[in-house]
């Protein structure tokens, strides 16, 4: 592909190289490293005069610290003359920070959002964004891709059942993302009504559906620590569910998440690899993983060729 340069940042480089290779070139050449003040360095070593350029960087592992690395990059092809620069940021940072949920409290998404603007970026592609209003935080393109295709396909084929299943959202707030699911695969769908203790402790949940003597396919966009989609399970379980799958975008497994996930009745939990999860499935043999490098590559060969990516709403390329 002419005029084209692929980078990766440090947080997923197993991913920019899967997109890369599927795009048919090689990655950029680029030297990030630290000063003994733990500022970070960044060396473009090729010309990116004229060029396309796409910076592959997720929020994931040190955020802070990829945050800082993603602006210096996308700065430092922005002054090297670089056509355009896009940031693909599969797992986009501080997502959940996204609304002003009691006094004093930052909207740190826009900040972020500001941020990338101001450092240069013409072009944001991301994946399941937390909150869909985030795209309004920005005044340049962003385009939110879906993993639902490909976690459709993975459902079909992995799951015996998948025609009389239930699929059921852990939380109110992803009614809509399971009712896109359901629809798509004609199946029926329920809703799990949770209230909070703090941000990350779960009081009570009321099951909104009948689940009994069915296959159940939690479906949400994110894991932290896995103690809602756990305690979910649990509820299910208990209310007759026969099985019950989780499938999650961005398995982000913090503190004794995975400790949880084997110790839980889920059959499988299945997430996509915008965050580096080889690890995780060696640890924990209930976790399978979907691989998005070929979205991610067709909404970048699309955006390189003045294409819609509406395309991949709907399908996943071949």
């Amino acid at each position: 592909m002419p005029n084209i340069k692929i980078f990766g940042g440090s947080s997923h480089k197993g991913l920019a190289e899967l997109i890369a290779e599927r795009l048919g070139v090689n990655l950029g050449k680029v030297v990030t490293r630290k000063f003994s003040n733990n500022e970070t360095r960044v060396e473009i070593g090729e010309s990116v005069r004229g060029e396309d350029v796409y910076i592959i960087q997720s929020g994931c592992g040190d955020i802070n610290d990829n945050i800082m690395e993603l602006l210096i990059m996308i700065n430092a092809c922005k002054i090297a003359s670089a056509a355009r620069v896009t940031a693909v940021i599969p797992l986009f940072p501080y997502a959940r920070q996204d609304r002003k949920d009691k006094s004093r409290a930052p909207i740190t998404a826009k900040l972020v959002a500001n941020m990338l603007s101001v450092s240069g970026a013409d072009h944001i592609i991301t994946m399941d964004l937390h909150a869909s209003q985030i795209q309004g935080f920005f005044d340049i393109p962003v385009d939110n891709i879906y993993a639902e295709p490909a976690v459709a396909r993975w459902i079909k084929e992995n799951v015996p059942e998948w025609k009389n299943c239930c699929i059921v959202s852990p939380d109110a707030g992803g009614a809509k993302r399971v009712t896109a699911m359901a629809d798509r695969l004609n199946v029926d769908f329920a809703l799990i009504h949770k209230e909070r203790k703090m941000s990350n402790e779960v009081a009570s949940m009321v099951l909104v559906g009948d689940v009994t003597g069915r296959v159940v396919i939690l479906v949400d966009d994110m894991a932290d620590t896995c103690g809602t989609i756990c305690l979910a399970t649990h509820k299910l379980i208990g209310s007759g569910a026969s099985a019950v799958y989780a499938i999650l975008t961005h398995g982000i497994f913090s503190g004794s998440s995975i400790s949880r996930i084997k110790d839980s009745q889920m059959q499988r939990v299945v997430v996509t690899n915008t965050v580096p999860q080889e690890k995780n499935a060696d640890d924990c043999s209930k976790i399978a993983i979907v691989d998005i490098s070929s979205i991610l590559a067709e909404a970048i060969r699309r955006t390189h060729n003045g294409e819609s990516v509406s395309y991949l709403f709907s399908h996943v390329p071949l």
